[in-house]
């Protein structure tokens, strides 16, 4: 029925998010979902290039980096994705996903995403260890980075102010630039303060 693997899914994924009332959160991911999966790149891909014309302008994409597990994010990348599929990309964020290796944890702080990287996004999701209660550094960390990537834009919208109001009165007002090692002394910090509150309650 369909000239192509791109076509096909676009043309069900419109049908699917028309017949849903046009909600305003519908996210697709691509069978090519990362830079490697790309033949020969993202910007030459035929099939983003079919998804990025097809599918309805207002339909979220995924994308989760360079690779399936991105250490890196850089501006130039997502410009270059942003292009080729005509909107923002929705960032799924692998950076402490431990689904394919359980024996491993990640704790350490939200790291390897340029400065001004929101600017470029749709949105970001952020996938934590299997582990419930290990991931307070890695939320904590990303709230930091977020807080960051607000404070730095040059027009931040009415709710972005609010939020960061919110933030800094929270956590204390700080320069706006972002550091991984100081995130990670914060959320230590918060952590520790969270476990000895929990130790005091009954029955702990």
């Amino acid at each position: 029925v369909f000239p192509s693997l791109a076509q096909a899914q676009a043309s069900v994924a419109n049908e699917v998010y028309q017949e849903l009332g046009q909600p305003s959160v519908f996210l697709f991911c691509p069978t090519e979902y990362c830079s490697s999966l790309c033949s020969p790149s993202p910007s030459q891909s035929c099939y983003l290039q079919t998804i990025g014309q097809e599918l309805l302008p207002d339909i979220g994409v995924i994308w989760t980096g360079p690779k399936v597990v991105s250490q890196e994010l850089s501006a130039v990348l997502l410009e270059e994705v942003e292009a080729v599929l005509r909107r923002r990309p929705v960032i799924w964020d692998n950076l402490y996903a431990n689904d394919y290796d359980c024996r491993r944890v990640f704790l350490g702080p939200y790291m390897g995403r340029a400065p001004g990287l929101m600017s470029r996004l749709h949105g970001l999701l952020l996938n934590p260890n299997c582990e419930l209660q290990a991931n307070f550094i890695p939320v904590h960390t990303l709230g930091t980075w977020f807080r960051s990537e607000l404070g730095s834009c040059a027009h931040p919208d009415h709710a972005g102010m609010e939020a960061v109001a919110a933030l800094e009165d929270s956590q204390g007002a700080q320069d706006g630039s972002y550091s991984p090692q100081e995130a990670l002394e914060l959320a230590l910090h918060d952590w520790v303060a969270e476990i000895n509150q929990q130790a005091l309650e009954p029955g702990r």
